[in-house]
């Protein structure tokens, strides 16, 4: 599975920590930036993750920025993208499982690398459940 990750300069070193825990679990990574803790804005890595989301160009994604809230909101704007603003392990599941989120986005300045690496996982781990959930996932999309 190729995995595209990208980061704001608030979540660089926890992108940086989360690229060799995937590596060590045997993903491949594809890097979106930023690469370095420089200050930028998240939107100048978020489309172009959003876009090799919708595109097929990676499987799923994974962004960061300090709260996952601005980076989420300009991935977001993408139609074939469900990005998910996840803190936890039971909400990385869920976003998957009912909501088949495509994108994962992680508060940098909220949570610790470990968790990091313990919600990820969760997100890689789980898959949409479709049934009722697929038409609501189908609604979502502007028309």
């Amino acid at each position: 599975m190729l995995l595209g990750i990208a980061s704001d300069h608030a979540g660089f070193e926890m992108k940086e920590a989360l690229k060799k825990y995937l590596a060590s679990q045997g993903y491949e990574v594809k890097d979106f930036g930023t690469h370095s803790p420089e200050s930028m804005d998240y939107p100048d890595v978020a489309h172009p993750l959003a876009e090799s989301v919708e595109k097929g160009g990676v499987d799923l994604g994974i962004a960061l920025c300090g709260s996952g809230n601005g980076i989420s909101m300009t991935l977001n704007k993408h139609q074939g993208v469900r990005a998910a603003l996840c803190w936890n392990e039971e909400l990385a599941a869920l976003a998957r499982q009912h909501n088949d989120a495509n994108i994962l986005s992680l508060p940098a300045r909220f949570i610790s690398v470990d968790l990091a690496e313990k919600i990820v996982r969760k997100f890689l781990d789980s898959s949409f459940e479709g049934g009722r959930h697929q038409r609501r996932v189908e609604k979502i999309p502007c028309r």
